[in-house]
């Protein structure tokens, strides 16, 4: 991990922590496994304001370029889950993949279990794009 922990931008973690404590991890027990890790793994987050975001941190919104160990390398957007779209692969993050990558860092190695068992991910490049805003939270 490039930068030793996950590094979450303020509002973007209470945002978060908000969704995955009214989510009750759902029924799917994939989806539990990666919401538990994810929670896990925002206790040592490093939170940070909006300029001390590095550029190349997975982010909502993020575009991901990713690839796995099993061959196979994909393009998709880290989004709210009411912004979930498979056909454009906009991932919510609170399905495995997107839970998987959130904080994450470009060159960073995941493993994370998904439904189809253990996979190791490989982030290749991280893009915000820059015409969506940011996550605006009431705090």
């Amino acid at each position: 991990m490039k930068y030793g922990s996950l590094i979450i931008e303020k509002k973007e973690y209470v945002y978060l922590k908000r969704l995955l404590n009214i989510s009750g991890y759902g029924d799917d027990n994939e989806v539990k496994k990666s919401l538990v890790k994810l929670s896990e793994e925002l206790k040592t987050a490093q939170i940070v304001n909006e300029e001390d975001v590095p550029k190349d941190i997975v982010r909502f919104n993020s575009l991901v370029r990713i690839a796995s160990d099993n061959g196979w390398e994909k393009e998709l957007q880290v989004v709210i889950p009411m912004e979930k779209n498979v056909t454009l692969n906009k991932v919510s993050v609170l399905a495995p993949m997107g839970a998987a990558l959130l904080g994450y860092s470009k060159d960073d190695i995941i493993n994370w279990s998904f439904p189809g068992g253990e996979q190791k991910i490989k982030i290749i490049d991280v893009k915000k794009e820059e015409n969506l805003k940011a996550i605006d939270v009431i705090i």
